[in-house]
């Protein structure tokens, strides 16, 4: 099976392990104040030239922010993200499926580099989520969620190297 569509299947699985993850987090008092609607308040902003906020959390609720969330985490965050590692295994050789899975374990600990760097920022919460909402740890708790999704990555590009 081709290697980009693996991965992007792969990113959703990820993508789902990593809310899970996330609402497991937050059960243990671990969270990053990111939620699915402040996503979808994002990415509609986006559609309409808007790139960032001062603060997301005090912009004006959008309608169907939610469901905006949920498209641009799971086909955009979680599969068309996950198109990178299938560049990087394909570029780096990859073909033992322990070495795709492990490599994905990497690949997921990096792209906690897109929260810290982009979105927080962009959110008006600034690099690291240093001025996010009050209790929030996005240092840690991006770093957290983005293992399960390197995880989901990992796996469907190990398991597409085994079929």
């Amino acid at each position: 099976m081709n290697h980009f569509v693996l991965a992007y299947a792969g990113g959703i699985v990820g993508a789902v392990m990593m809310d899970i993850t996330e609402t497991l987090a937050l059960r243990a008092g671990l969270t990053s104040g990111v939620s699915v609607g402040l996503v979808g308040r994002w990415a509609l902003g986006l559609l309409r030239g808007q790139w960032s906020h001062a603060d997301i959390s005090l912009s004006p609720a959008r309608r169907a922010e939610v469901l905006a969330g949920w498209v641009f985490h799971l086909l955009v965050g979680g599969g068309g993200v996950a198109l990178l590692y299938a560049a990087w295994v394909q570029a780096a050789g990859w073909t033992e499926p322990g070495a795709r899975l492990w490599g994905g374990l990497a690949f997921g600990a990096l792209t906690s580099l897109l929260p810290w760097l982009l979105l927080l920022p962009a959110f008006g919460w600034g690099w690291f989520g240093r001025r996010g909402p009050r209790g929030s740890n996005a240092l840690l708790a991006s770093m957290v969620s983005h293992l399960p999704y390197g995880l989901g990555v990992g796996a469907a590009m190990a398991l597409g190297e085994v079929l």
